[in-house]
C-alpha cells in the first residue's frame, strides 16, 4: 500500500556500492506522526538536483513498505521527493529538537534497545543519549573488494568513484547501566569531513583523523549535548549480538535549564 508522508531527514549514510543499485545511501527520518522511517534505496547522486536532499530537510514523498524487510521502518520511494522546507538551528536548535528528541523514544540502555531489537518489536532505528562518551578511535580498513570495485566501475562513465574511507570511525561510550560499548559511525558527514582534512592535509592521514576526532570527540562528546542515532543492517539484524552502528549525531548546544519548545511540522 502506498502513503504519501511527510519526513525530517536526520540521516544520510556513506554512499556503499550495491548489485542492483549501483551506489546508495541509506536514508532515515521520523514522520509527522513520530515514527522512524527508513528509506531505501536511494541511488542519491542520480536524484535530479531539485529532488536532493540535506540532513534536516522536511521532504514529502510516496513511499510503499518494503516486504522483503522484516524490519518495521523500511520503505522505500516510489517516485520524486518534494522538498518542503530546512528546518534550522535558531534558537540553540529549538524546532530540530522538537521534531526529534520530542517525537521518538530516547534509550538510555544498550541491553533495553537491543531487546527491543528481537521479536516482535524489530526496532531498527533508534536515539541514543549516552551517559558518558569515553573515546573516539580510528581503525584501519581495507579498499573496495575486488565485487564492489567491479560494481562500482558499471557506473564510472557518468559519476566519480566514491571513494572508501581508509579508515573506520567509532564511539566509545557507557550506558545508564554503566555498560561500555563500542560503535562505528556510518555517518555521511563524517566521511566528507575526514575527505575534507586529507585535502588540506595533502594525505596526511594522522592529522586528517585527529581533525576529525577534534570535532567529533573534543567539541561533540564534550561540548554539546551529544545524541546518537542508531540504525542495524538487515544482514546482521538478527545476528550479531549488538546489530547497531551510529548513522548519526544530534548535537544541539548545551544550555542550563533547557526548556523545549512544543513545534510542528
Amino acid at each position: 500500500m502506498k502513503e504519501k508522508k511527510k519526513i525530517l531527514i536526520t540521516v544520510k549514510t556513506y554512499p556503499v556500492p550495491s548489485k542492483k543499485y549501483d551506489e546508495v545511501v541509506c536514508t532515515a527520518g521520523i514522520t509527522e506522526d513520530g515514527k522512524w522511517i527508513r528509506l531505501y534505496p536511494i541511488e542519491f547522486r542520480k536524484l535530479l538536483y531539485c529532488n536532493r536532499y540535506k540532513k534536516y530537510d522536511l521532504i514529502e514523498v510516496m513511499t510503499e513498505k518494503r516486504t522483503e524487510d522484516f524490519r518495521k521502518e523500511s520503505f522505500k520511494p516510489v517516485g520524486h521527493c518534494k522538498v518542503i522546507r530546512h528546518i534550522d538551528t535558531k534558537n540553540n536548535w529549538a524546532e530540530r529538537k522538537d521534531l526529534t528528541l520530542n517525537k521518538v523514544k530516547i534509550y538510555t540502555s544498550i541491553e533495553k534497545l537491543i531487546k527491543d531489537s528481537k521479536k516482535p518489536n524489530f526496532i531498527s532505528l533508534a536515539v541514543f543519549k549516552p551517559t558518558e562518551v569515553l573515546n573516539f578511535i580510528y581503525e584501519k580498513q581495507p579498499h573496495w573488494n575486488k565485487e564492489e570495485s567491479k560494481q562500482l566501475d558499471m557506473f564510472l562513465n557518468d559519476f566519480e568513484r566514491v571513494e572508501k574511507l581508509p579508515f573506520k570511525f567509532k564511539y566509545v561510550f557507557k550506558d545508564e547501566t554503566n555498560k561500555t560499548s563500542k560503535l562505528t559511525i556510518t555517518d555521511r558527514e563524517i566521511g566528507a569531513l575526514f575527505l575534507k582534512y586529507i585535502l588540506k592535509y595533502k594525505k596526511d592521514y594522522a592529522s586528517a583523523c585527529e581533525k576529525v576526532k577534534e570535532k567529533y570527540f573534543y567539541d561533540f562528546a564534550y561540548n554539546k549535548d551529544l545524541y546518537f542515532f542508531l540504525g542495524t543492517a538487515k544482514k546482521w539484524h538478527n545476528i550479531s549480538k549488538n546489530p547497531f552502528s551510529i548513522i548519526g549525531t544530534f548535537q544541539p548546544p548545551k544550555i542550563a535549564d533547557d526548556k523545549q519548545i512544543l513545534l510542528s511540522f
